[in-house]
């Protein structure tokens, strides 16, 4: 649906950030504030516009601060959190624009001394050892009734896994919030090819998703508020087949929730290509290949239409379109969705272009599963239910609720 820009990504990357007005992270009429500034298909002026009230809101939240108004100051911090990340969306991309580097940091920054702020939760800024390195992330957790008492509370944890260009603060917004004001433990984090792991340390995505969440299970599982019976994980966007092939390799993962379930990125590729292309890929007539390949390179310029595509090769560390697609082979399911043992909860969106596996996937499923299709109707249809976060939040913790209360 179409709310304010006619180009439909400028749409939808503008809905995404107004949407986190449920989680307390926007302002609806700021957000339309922003929008008549925006010129469209202008990747200056939406930089320019988001950035200028990102940084007037972390303004305002220093000023509230200091005079000790901390409701104040901590609402106006997460805002600019999520404002200062929407900024630079139409200018990620390598070489690296420093603006990037810099906004990321501004966006963690600010989302930082928000948290700091909150009474209602405890939270934690932690690192999760992996490799020779170490992933960055947050833990929180509802602040304890007991505490002072000397029992610990054993709460139920939530994992919750982005896609391409998240953050491990922008998945708080989308459904870390919600998980813990139901009285979840929920720990975010970036993993390769996301947030701080990809823009400050350079790490690119990793087919073998179960790899990375192994650690972070590991981290989980060893704090005394986790109960370790209980650990659920969420994959938002492409996390959707981040979660479900960590699940595969990770056998104490009590609960799986895709949104939307995707069986094989390079299916998705292949389902918006016509039919005698797709048909050549990954290695069939090359002069059907090499055509694609100028034709995508050509799209790459596009600010819209060849931001994904630029966005792919960046994260993944290829160097053109072709061996990009290619290289989504290796982002399957296939001989694993079998090996999913915990109850897995398969969602898709009436309107999403991502997601056309989600049904091959809950097919493919051998455990309890269960599948929830959101529909335009309840203007639900978007990407990741964006613009009605709150009804996918109410929806999969009843489910999850339901899990575990077994």
């Amino acid at each position: 649906m179409s709310i304010v820009f006619k180009d439909s990504l400028f749409d939808a990357q503008w809905l995404r950030a107004a949407s986190h007005a449920s989680s307390g992270a926007a302002e609806i009429g700021e957000c339309l504030a922003v929008a008549s500034q925006i010129r469209e298909l202008d990747a200056e002026s939406w930089f320019k516009a988001w950035n200028d009230l990102g940084e007037r809101m972390f303004a305002v939240a220093q000023v509230s601060e200091a005079e000790g108004r901390r409701v104040s100051a901590r609402d106006a911090y997460l805002r600019a959190s999520n404002y200062l990340r929407a900024a630079y969306t139409f200018l990620i991309g390598s070489p690296v624009d420093p603006r990037v580097i810099a906004g990321a940091r501004r966006h963690r920054a600010a989302f930082e001394a928000g948290l700091a702020l909150m009474d209602s939760t405890i939270v934690e800024r932690i690192a999760i050892p992996y490799g020779d390195s170490a992933l960055h992330g947050y833990f929180f957790q509802p602040r304890d009734d007991n505490r002072g008492s000397g029992e610990q509370t054993s709460r139920p944890c939530l994992i919750i896994t982005g896609g391409y260009d998240s953050s491990a603060e922008g998945c708080y917004f989308f459904s870390g919030r919600a998980a813990v004001e139901r009285g979840y433990s929920c720990l975010v984090y970036d993993g390769p090819g996301q947030g701080k792991a990809l823009i400050e340390d350079g790490m690119v995505f990793r087919p073998d998703w179960e790899a990375v969440v192994r650690p972070v299970v590991d981290y989980a599982i060893a704090r005394p508020e986790v109960d370790p019976k209980r650990v659920a994980i969420m994959g938002i966007s492409f996390g959707g087949y981040l979660a479900p092939r960590a699940a595969s390799g990770e056998p104490r993962l009590a609960a799986c929730i895709c949104d939307p379930g995707d069986f094989s990125l390079f299916e998705e590729f292949l389902s918006r290509l016509p039919a005698f292309v797709a048909r050549q890929l990954p290695d069939g007539n090359r002069l059907v290949l090499k055509l694609l390949d100028i034709s995508l390179r050509r799209r790459m310029r596009h600010l819209t239409a060849g931001w994904a595509i630029r966005r792919g090769l960046w994260t993944h560390a290829v160097a053109t379109p072709l061996e990009y697609i290619r290289s989504t082979r290796d982002y399957s399911l296939e001989g694993r969705v079998a090996l999913i043992e915990c109850p897995t909860l398969v969602c898709s969106a009436e309107d999403d272009a991502i997601g056309v596996t989600a049904q091959r996937l809950y097919d493919g499923l051998t455990c309890e599963k269960t599948r929830i299709r959101f529909l335009n109707s309840e203007g639900a249809g978007e990407h990741c239910e964006t613009g009605a976060r709150t009804l996918f939040n109410q929806r999969a913790f009843d489910w999850l609720d339901k899990i575990f209360e077994r």
